[in-house]
């Protein structure tokens, strides 16, 4: 079974797109390709001290979280999510997003959203529920 994410950052309603050199700094010390990375990359293949991995791509106003492995790596996407996104879409269709990304959210979306000041793994396996695959 497959698991994704999508991270997301609202600014006046409406998406934006993700700052991509903070995006990179966050991946660049655990970047399992880092001769395929280059100053304009968008796709990165990550890979924790554990050897757990996870390929993350940022196109236009999203940062997609591909097939995660359980483990240690899942400290590094909880870290990109809380200090690069503000919002993380849970499978079944919730946001999970940082209390500072309240007043930008798009009209009608904060109903769907669970609010933390600061996205954690305890957060996130929280509000993921029976959709969270095995963290850490």
């Amino acid at each position: 079974m497959s698991y994704s994410l999508s991270l997301y950052k609202f600014q006046n309603g409406v998406p934006v797109p993700p700052d991509r050199d903070q995006v990179r700094a966050i991946l660049a010390p655990y970047d399992a390709a880092p001769e395929k990375t280059t100053g304009d990359s968008t796709e990165f293949w990550i890979r924790a001290a554990d050897g757990s991995e996870v390929e993350v791509d940022v196109v236009d106003c999203v940062i997609g979280i591909e097939r995660p492995q359980p483990g240690a790596v899942w400290k590094i996407i909880i870290e990109l999510a809380d200090r690069a996104s503000g919002a993380v879409l849970i499978p079944d269709g919730t946001f999970l997003c940082r209390e500072d990304m309240r007043p930008h959210l798009p009209e009608g979306m904060e109903g769907d959203s669970v609010f933390v000041p600061e996205i954690t793994i305890e957060a996130f396996e929280r509000v993921a529920g029976p959709f969270t695959p095995p963290l850490i």
